[in-house]
């Protein structure tokens, strides 16, 4: 059974609703904490000084959202380590009972599975004190523009505070930066990083099992849509040890005294650093059996990568007005926002209708990872 990144994206879904949840009861929150009493004379003076009680009910929320998410993150690679070691097995009946029985025999998972689920709790670490100081950074901005506004006659001190809540909504927490120097919003940041992680474990299962049972080469599938960075690895073959590209001959897989000769195009190493199998992928690897395994066929391509692109924008653009929905403030922006959400979907269905690309709802979802 093939093995890739997606194959544990259900898993990964779980821990980014979590923020994503998180986020949207941060929102309405804020709203409620704001809105108390905001056509009172004493409004500005009574909200700085419930400052600390809103900073604590954040504080709250945060700990319960770090001890669900820590234990979520910790089931979701462990059952992804499995899903992997199990998929390499039912890959090697062709081979004979030694190296299946050998691929079988159970390979401690746990440091694996430590290793990396610490590796995502220490890259999340930072989210939960940016959720902190940007709300209430938000929180006292809010209070001042508020107060600012009105004084000058500008605007109303709801229009003022409802204006600085659905700019925070539009944007959510931000300020994430990974390894290659690219922004995160909070959810998909932490979405990203636990995708990233069940993904490697699935892959690191896979490659684990193949080496206990002698096998080092595996082939990369087809994918309709593929990204540039993986494009030059589809279909090929490629070495789990390591070295370059070569032509080799091997033993055949199940012919005693048979030869084949196989062209490897690198080392899997190589073209993960390439591209290949990063956080969304969809190209999966399996074992190649030298004179058993053929090439995977050739996917047809239900619209280009740039459409499937289109469609994620869309998709994010939907997301982002169902959370400044969420955050109004009163009765007319909630339905200005929910309109915007209704265009946006519009225009999601008119991108099918000129592709064959499948709609996925649950990405225009609050609450839901993508």
């Amino acid at each position: 059974m093939p093995v890739s990144p997606d194959m544990a994206e259900d898993l990964a879904r779980t821990v980014g609703a979590l923020y994503e949840q998180a986020e949207i009861a941060l929102l309405e929150r804020l709203r409620a904490a704001l809105a108390a009493g905001i056509d009172a004379p004493w409004w500005v003076e009574n909200k700085l000084a419930a400052l600390g009680d809103y900073q604590q009910g954040v504080r709250d929320l945060l700990a319960g959202l770090q001890a669900d998410a820590d234990g979520a993150l910790r089931e979701a690679i462990t059952a992804a380590y499995e899903r992997g070691q199990q998929a390499a097995v039912a890959e090697l009946g062709a081979l004979p009972t030694g190296q299946a029985l050998a691929a079988a025999e159970a390979i401690p998972g746990a440091p694996v599975v430590d290793r990396l689920a610490a590796a995502v709790i220490a890259d999340t670490g930072p989210v939960y004190q940016r959720i902190l100081r940007v709300s209430t950074d938000v929180y006292r901005q809010t209070v001042t523009e508020a107060a600012a506004t009105a004084i000058t006659g500008a605007e109303t001190r709801r229009q003022a505070a409802a204006r600085a809540l659905a700019r925070f909504a539009g944007k959510g927490v931000t300020g994430f930066v990974d390894k290659a120097g690219r922004g995160w919003d909070m959810t998909s940041y932490a979405e990203m990083a636990t995708r990233s992680a069940v993904g490697r474990a699935a892959v690191q299962a896979h490659t684990d099992r193949l080496q206990a049972a002698g096998l080092d080469l595996v082939v990369v599938s087809d994918s309709p849509e593929e990204c540039p960075l993986c494009r030059p690895w589809e279909r090929k073959v490629l070495s789990i040890g390591g070295g370059g590209a070569r032509t080799v001959e091997l033993p055949h897989a199940t012919n005693d005294g048979e030869t084949v000769t196989v062209h490897v195009a690198g080392s899997l190493a190589d073209a993960r650093a390439a591209g290949l199998q990063h956080p969304n992928c969809r190209h999966r690897v399996s074992a190649y059996l030298p004179g058993v395994t053929r090439r995977p066929p050739v996917q047809e391509d239900r619209a280009s990568y740039e459409q499937t692109q289109q469609q994620r924008y869309l998709e994010r653009q939907i997301r982002t007005w169902k959370r400044r929905a969420a955050a109004a403030m009163d009765d007319g922006q909630r339905q200005a926002a929910e309109a915007r959400v209704r265009g946006y979907q519009a225009r999601v269905r008119e991108l099918l209708a000129e592709t064959d690309l499948p709609r996925k709802s649950h990405r225009e979802q609050l609450g839901t990872a993508r």
